[in-house]
C-alpha cells in the first residue's frame, strides 16, 4: 500500500502533527498501512498514531491514546463520503497539554489531507 504522508503540518506548544492516508479494502490493509508508516523510525516513536477507516461503509477507528481522535477522524470520513479509505493523524507530544486544541488540530490535519490528497 502506498500511503500519502503530509509531515510537520501543525506545530503547537512543542507538539507536532502529521497526517497520512490511502485506500484500504480490509482490516489487514489497515494493519499493513500502520506497519508501513511505523517503519519510519520517526513515526514509530510518535506519541499517538490515531486513525479511522471506512471499509464498505463500516467504520473502524483507534485513538492510540489520544482519546476521541479516532471518532473525529471517522466522522470526517463519513461527512466526506470517503469509503475504503484510511486516515491516520500522528502526534508527537511536546511536553505541554493542549486541552481542547488537540481536537482542533486533529480536525485541521484531516482537512489538510482531504485538500491535498488530490
Amino acid at each position: 500500500m502506498a500511503l500519502t504522508v503530509f509531515d510537520r503540518i501543525i506545530s503547537d506548544r512543542g507538539s507536532k502533527y502529521a497526517v497520512s492516508g490511502g485506500p484500504v479494502a480490509s482490516e489487514a490493509d489497515i494493519g499493513a498501512a500502520l506497519a508501513e508508516l511505523k517503519r519510519a523510525k520517526r513515526f514509530a516513536k510518535a506519541t499517538h498514531n490515531s486513525w479511522a477507516a471506512r471499509i464498505s461503509g463500516e467504520g473502524l477507528k483507534a485513538d492510540d491514546g489520544e482519546a476521541g481522535a479516532g471518532a473525529i477522524i471517522l466522522r470526517m470520513l463519513e461527512s466526506e463520503g470517503l469509503d475504503d479509505h484510511l486516515v491516520i493523524v500522528t502526534r508527537w507530544y511536546g511536553g505541554k497539554q493542549l486541552g481542547g486544541d488537540r481536537f482542533r488540530h486533529v480536525i485541521d490535519a484531516v482537512r489538510h489531507y482531504f485538500a491535498e490528497r488530490g
